[in-house]
């Protein structure tokens, strides 16, 4: 028997009876990070890192939480678990296990890219490597992200100048305080929605520091928006929400922006190719830095992305599983509400 494998309710490690990110009610589960699809409510009992855990308490509410350090070894009826840094973002892990010299790493998602931000990508040397392939297509390619926050910089200054606001969307985790990191404060004030604000003050309360921004409300006057910017979700742009700001210039921050079309689906004016996932070379150098030659692709463009694989002599199959990559991390209805 494989020392994981892949069932109806997640990925499961018989001999330690635990789970990593299960999708249904199991007794205890190991979670890479915070982001819907992979950290979901009614586990009896769940472990993380110490940075991911408030904003998992925060998501999931009265949970049964334990937390662990980087590298920290926990041993479970001889298997060995412990977490490693993913880059993902702030607290997000890969889990590596070993039983007996037979090593397993499950990536969760990741990224090879140093924001600044999230805790770096540390590769982990393993036989059996699990990796999403959410952008697993050839045309992924991204910029560095010193040049990205430069054109979204420019984007705001020029609205700035015209007197008009700069409504730049991201999701309430990860990408929002990404973006916050690196936008320019000097050229205004920052404001955000309330989803967004609840997670950064989560994110504050762990002693992470964030420029300052302003929760959007209605005390606020109209007439102080014009020439600033405001972080929105990216769901709160169809809502009436959105009309409070006037004469708006819309930005759209994603992965999937380098899809043309993909701006216009989200009634964007400017499109930011920025992405908390590894683009295409990415995902091919953290595979060759695993050393593994067997490669489970769980979501994403499997049935490409593992076919390339096999075609540079790995062992490569495509899973079937509940995670979406980028698509989970979009705000819930009920994060929305809070703005």
């Amino acid at each position: 028997m494989a020392l994981l494998e892949f069932t109806d309710r997640g990925i499961y490690c018989a001999r330690a009876d635990v789970y990593i990110d299960p999708w249904k009610p199991v007794d205890r589960a190991l979670i890479t990070h915070g982001h819907a699809d992979h950290s979901r409510w009614g586990m009896k009992a769940y472990l993380s890192t110490h940075s991911a855990g408030p904003v998992i308490k925060y998501r999931l509410g009265d949970i049964r939480l334990q937390t662990v350090g980087y590298g920290e070894v926990t041993t479970i009826n001889g298997v060995k678990f412990s977490f490693h840094p993913a880059g993902h973002i702030i607290g997000s892990a890969q889990i590596r296990v070993e039983y007996k010299g037979e090593i397993w790493v499950a990536s969760g998602d990741y990224k090879l890219e140093d924001d600044g931000l999230s805790e770096a990508y540390e590769p982990v040397k393993c036989q059996h490597f699990i990796t999403e392939s959410t952008f697993g297509l050839p045309v992924y390619r991204w910029t560095p992200q010193e040049e990205v926050f430069a054109d979204i910089n420019d984007w705001w200054r020029a609205n700035a100048a015209e007197g008009k606001v700069s409504v730049l969307t991201g999701y309430a985790l990860g990408k929002a305080q990404r973006l916050l990191h690196g936008l320019d404060s000097s050229i205004g004030r920052i404001y955000t929605h309330g989803a967004i604000e609840n997670t950064n003050e989560v994110i504050r309360a762990q002693g992470i520091k964030l420029p300052d921004t302003i929760r959007v409300s209605k005390e606020i006057n109209k007439k102080d928006y014009p020439g600033q910017l405001v972080l929105s979700t990216p769901g709160a742009v169809g809502q009436p929400w959105i009309k409070k700001f006037g004469q708006i210039s819309l930005g759209a921050a994603s992965g999937w922006m380098t899809l043309r079309g993909a701006r216009r689906r989200r009634g964007a004016d400017r499109g930011f190719v920025l992405s908390d996932h590894c683009d295409w070379p990415q995902l091919l150098e953290a595979i060759d830095l695993t050393g593994a030659e067997n490669i489970y692709v769980t979501h994403g463009y499997t049935a490409i992305f593992s076919r390339h694989l096999r075609t540079l002599g790995l062992n490569a199959v495509e899973l079937e599983t509940e995670y979406e990559g980028e698509l989970a991390e979009m705000e819930t209805k009920q994060e929305t509400m809070k703005g």
